[in-house]
């Protein structure tokens, strides 16, 4: 039997959800808005502009859940509260189970507009690109950046999302340097965007004969996969472009021609690489798009050229992994994981995803 006490602390806290979602979707202006676009559709030149009747099509239909979501949990919010009054006079069992039905469904609407309000950047739906570097810390952080890179590609797989590894750089003895990893699937930039940062490794190094305990660090970089980037004026004399032999496994064409582009952008240092594809044209195509969406990233992020050079060492992380005392620390929301392995498996990514993006 539902308690009173339970029911009055969930209603009182679906009210404050509730006045939360209202405030950050601004819903008296929005609403107004939903309404005038009705009178812009009677506007005869719009017609002429079919991009622009996409674009208020879309925004319409994205307005329309927003503001029929937030009425359906005012709605239930007052049906639980008249519900509720019943409920303490009678003490049927019906109005009970009324009651437990009706705040399951406040709960799931609650968390559907709460997906919608975590993914507000137009740019949060697309692909993206996901590059890694090791840093400090010499094979410790090659070899981290190979268990980084593990740790997201079984994340995407659990996702459902596909992946596409673009190039890939290998360290001297163990690991890797770098590599870029296309992720595709719906929401990929928009979950994994908080991820961008500098991830430290503490542990006992397997690379140390008298196994001291090391720190290494290897930066992650995710930035989307724009579909338009016409506001990126690259010019060819910017860039740097350099042709090599394909590393892999072997084969008829790997390790035999030049097939493997890196571009680097002079004026910034940003450096891609490609050798997916066995046409040295098609991988100098995928590297200078990864420079046109790399650039195109950090002009959303309203960063300066000059600042994005960031240090892959001491002061800048944003997670550490202790390995030798079973600990990830997210240093962003202050939250500790001691399931180690099931991270590193891509597992128990998603905890320090959410909490993220909430945050």
């Amino acid at each position: 039997m539902l308690e009173i006490y339970y029911t009055k602390n969930n209603l009182k806290k679906y009210i404050n959800y509730y006045k939360l979602i209202k405030n950050i979707f601004k819903y008296k202006i929005k609403n107004k808005y939903l309404k005038n676009i009705k009178s812009t559709f009677n506007n005869i030149k719009i017609y002429n502009n079919f991009k622009e009747i996409n674009d208020i099509k879309k925004n319409k239909k994205k307005l329309k859940f927003i503001i029929k979501s937030i009425n359906k949990i005012y709605h239930n919010i007052n049906k639980v509260k008249y519900l509720y009054k019943i409920y303490k006079i009678n003490k049927n069992k019906l109005y009970d189970i009324k009651l437990s039905s009706i705040l399951k469904k406040i709960k799931f609407k609650i968390k559907k507009i709460e997906f919608n309000c975590v993914f507000l950047n137009k740019y949060d739906i697309l692909n993206c690109y996901l590059n890694l570097q090791s840093g400090v810390g010499g094979l410790d952080s090659q070899d981290f950046s190979s268990m980084l890179m593990k740790m997201y590609i079984k994340w995407s797989i659990n996702q459902g999302f596909k992946i596409n590894i673009l190039e890939t750089s290998y360290g001297d003895l163990i690991g890797i340097k770098s590599t870029t990893i296309n992720i595709i699937g719906k929401y990929a930039f928009g979950l994994l965007k908080n991820e961008n940062g500098i991830h430290r490794l503490i542990r006992k190094s397997p690379f140390n004969a008298n196994k001291k305990r090391h720190t290494s660090f290897s930066s992650v970089f995710v930035y989307p996969e724009t579909i338009n980037s016409n506001n990126i004026n690259l010019n060819i004399k910017d860039l740097k472009i350099e042709v090599y032999k394909s590393s892999g496994s072997g084969g008829q064409h790997v390790n035999k021609t030049e097939s493997a582009v890196r571009i680097t952008h002079i004026p910034t240092g940003i450096k891609t690489q490609c050798q997916s594809y066995r046409s040295q044209h098609q991988n100098k195509s995928i590297a200078i798009k990864k420079i046109i969406n790399k650039l195109h990233q950090i002009n959303i992020n309203k960063k300066k050229i000059k600042n994005y050079k960031i240090k892959i060492g001491w002061g800048n992380q944003i997670r550490s992994y202790i390995l030798d005392n079973s600990l990830i620390k997210d240093l962003r929301t202050g939250i500790e994981k001691n399931n180690v392995n099931s991270i590193l498996n891509g597992n128990g990514l998603n905890y320090f995803i959410k909490s993220n993006l909430k945050l």
